[in-house]
């Protein structure tokens, strides 16, 4: 054997040595899921209904400007569930409340919708935007 391979082998052993000490830290992670995954840990989107998970949303956030006759938001009124459902199926509704290029962000001149508010909306919308 030359020298170059006499070296190596004698190395070997330090090398996994630090290939298994490595292989300790790495797998020494620690992750605290609801920093990490804020909206997936403390939002509940598997049993998102319309009048119990959409509509206080839409009441609280949307009705002072788009619902009845004389709605002021656009002529949007979102108290008329066809309309809604419109909204909802054509990508409009989740468009304007999660502030995506190419849509109107909703509320205008407000703060967008929390995180969670979105995702229950986004689930109920592709759940099929049942009026239930």
């Amino acid at each position: 054997m030359n020298r170059f391979m006499i070296s190596l082998v004698r190395k070997i052993p330090y090398i996994l040595s630090f290939c298994f000490l490595l292989s300790l830290l790495s797998g020494c992670y620690y992750d605290k899921a609801d920093i990490v995954y804020p909206a997936a840990t403390n939002c509940d989107t598997l049993l998102v209904k319309y009048s119990t998970t959409v509509l206080p949303v839409l009441n609280n956030s949307c009705y002072s400007c788009h619902s009845g006759t004389a709605a002021s938001g656009g002529g949007i009124s979102l108290d008329n569930f066809a309309v809604l459902k419109n909204m909802a199926t054509n990508g409009r509704l989740v468009g304007t409340i999660s502030h995506a290029t190419g849509f109107s962000a909703m509320p205008k001149n407000g703060s967008k919708l929390p995180d969670c508010e979105i995702l229950k909306i986004k689930a109920w919308v592709n759940a099929g935007a049942l009026n239930n």
